[in-house]
């Protein structure tokens, strides 16, 4: 009986001892990961301040500005203003009128850019003689600078010497040499046109790292249960590119939003008002005419535009896909 006692005594601070022991060793883990972060965050520290200097103050800054009446032709008025430079945007004719051109600038590009870079993708995901070489030179029109872009579509519309009037002056489809960045349809469909050269081969490459990890032996098990091409593109291609897609949506969505190399080079807003976007908008407001109150508000308008499409696409696409790029 005393023996059992004493057993039950030992197991007993045993437990107890063990209980100690986890607390400590729960307090020291704790302590070593407070260490741990304190360490990295010092680290880190230069960058950290190095950011909120050079990105964080301006921002922090313009966000300020957009709410005073802030103009430099009279530089010593500063007045505060609240939201009464957006409430000024927003009831603006021109701003729904560059909203207009914005979404048609936007949807037309993204959707020709997705769907010419899918179609050179699949190309380009079959074997072929020289297809590694295809598949870099594909790059050059991304690799070239948007500046340097609307200066070659400049000259191909030239209404002189440019390449597109010889083009179709020699197939014998126009009788004389046009000036097409001085139509409005045509001046708007060239930015379109200049601004999918520049970006779709970006596009075809990241479509072509998604297809090129899409199972071989999904395609085969479709054959095998007589799927057509089109059922085959549908039920296994599509979803295995839903990431690849998410990316590319936000990425051309950002850049047809916020487009403006191609517009100063070509267009210059004209013809009239047609090809004047809100970025464009954004840079007569603040540089033209030197309303820095209502061009940084225009500024976050846009900033707000392209996030809110960014949620759309990731509420829409997100997750959808077999694998994460």
């Amino acid at each position: 009986m005393t023996r059992a006692v004493e057993t039950r005594e030992y197991r007993d601070s045993s437990r107890h001892g063990d209980a100690r022991l986890g607390r400590v060793t729960s307090r020291a883990r704790r302590l070593l990961d407070y260490r741990r972060a304190s360490f990295a965050y010092l680290l880190n520290a230069p960058s950290i301040v190095a950011i909120l200097l050079l990105v964080g103050y301006p921002i922090g800054y313009s966000v300020w500005v957009s709410l005073h009446r802030y103009n430099l032709q009279r530089p010593r008025v500063f007045n505060f203003v609240g939201l009464q430079n957006y409430w000024d945007i927003l009831t603006d004719p021109a701003f729904w009128s560059a909203l207009r051109i914005t979404a048609a600038f936007t949807v037309l590009a993204v959707v020709i850019v997705v769907a010419l870079g899918m179609a050179v993708a699949l190309l380009l995901n079959r074997p072929f003689p020289g297809c590694g070489l295809v598949r870099a030179v594909i790059l050059i029109p991304w690799a070239i600078p948007p500046v340097v872009n609307g200066l070659m579509w400049q000259w191909i519309y030239d209404p002189k010497i440019g390449a597109l009037n010889a083009l179709l002056h020699g197939l014998g489809l126009i009788t004389q040499y046009q000036g097409w960045l001085s139509v409005p349809i045509y001046a708007l469909g060239g930015l379109i046109s200049a601004h999918v050269w520049n970006e779709f081969s970006l596009a075809a490459i990241l479509f072509l790292g998604a297809l090129q990890r899409v199972p071989a032996e999904l395609y085969d098990a479709g054959r095998i249960d007589g799927c057509k091409t089109w059922q085959l593109f549908v039920h296994i291609t599509l979803p295995w590119l839903a990431q690849a897609l998410l990316i590319v949506l936000i990425l051309e969505t950002m850049l047809a939003v916020r487009v403006f190399d191609i517009i100063y080079v070509l267009t210059a807003g004209g013809p009239g008002t047609a090809t004047t976007t809100l970025t464009w908008a954004t840079y007569l407001t603040t540089f033209e005419n030197l309303d820095f109150g209502h061009g940084s508000a225009y500024a976050y308008i846009v900033t707000l535009i392209t996030l809110v499409l960014s949620v759309i696409y990731f509420r829409i696409l997100y997750g959808r896909g077999e694998f994460e790029i």
